[in-house]
């Protein structure tokens, strides 16, 4: 019980108090013990839950820089993820997202304008579907949309429209700009797709995301909509941080 020792803590029935006397002590008259401080002091709980959450927060914030760490090669060079902007660039943003996420639809702009206002960022883009069979389709069509060279353009168009994104609508999407849907259709059964979308699930899930859009920029994660000028503060910071 993970609670216990934490409520012992907060309680005063730690440790060093009972150092003298745990062999004497069975499980069950700790559990009393800590019953008894609890109903003679209830507002210890909440600071045991304060305990235990500051612990919990420490803990994954310690998973997050290690897998930063260990999984950077893949997020921001992965070459088997469309990069926007300036390929060339210092600082590198990477956003997971889905075409049916309305958050991530305002966020279009967002990132626009930071691309428009900084020349010297690249864009990383993960295609992360969690939102049903039309997002997967989507996904897929985005990524064979690179053997036509239209990747960039097809992916404005998807975010950009109103309705939801499922086969028909993203197939229509597809012959406006000019793709040639039956190529279109033909590559997007291959390993490298399946392989990017099953990357981004384990990316997503060891970084501790639960929901797009969500970005990495350096050593910050940074779940949710963000309006361009934190996007834009905190590229600077990174860019600062590696003079």
């Amino acid at each position: 019980m993970r609670l216990l020792p934490t409520l012992l803590m907060a309680t005063g029935l730690a440790i060093a108090p009972l150092a003298s006397i745990a062999q004497d002590l069975t499980d069950e008259r700790i559990k009393e013990l800590a019953l008894q401080a609890i109903r003679e002091n209830p507002q210890i709980i909440m600071e045991a839950l304060q305990i235990l959450e500051a612990e919990q927060s420490a803990a994954q914030t310690q998973a997050q820089a290690e897998v930063l760490n260990n999984e950077r090669q893949l997020l921001e060079r992965d070459s088997n993820a469309p990069v926007l902007g300036n390929p060339d660039g210092d600082v590198t943003v990477v956003e997971f997202f889905d075409y049916n996420c309305p958050y991530c639809k305002r966020a279009m702009a967002e990132v626009q304008g930071l691309l428009e206002g900084d020349e010297n960022v690249r864009l990383v883009y993960r295609e992360w579907p969690i939102l049903g069979d039309g997002s997967v389709f989507a996904a897929k069509a985005a990524l064979a949309a690179r053997e036509q060279g239209k990747y960039e353009e097809f992916h404005w168009a998807l975010m950009g429209m109103q309705e939801r994104a499922d086969e028909a609508s993203v197939m229509r999407i597809a012959t406006d700009i000019g793709l040639d849907v039956e190529r279109l259709r033909a590559d997007m059964d291959t390993a490298e797709i399946e392989e990017h979308i099953a990357t981004s699930m384990r990316l997503t899930q060891a970084l501790g995301f639960n929901g797009t859009p969500s970005f990495v920029i350096g050593d910050n994660l940074v779940p949710g909509f963000v309006e361009e000028e934190q996007l834009r503060t905190i590229v600077e910071k990174v860019r600062e941080a590696a003079e």
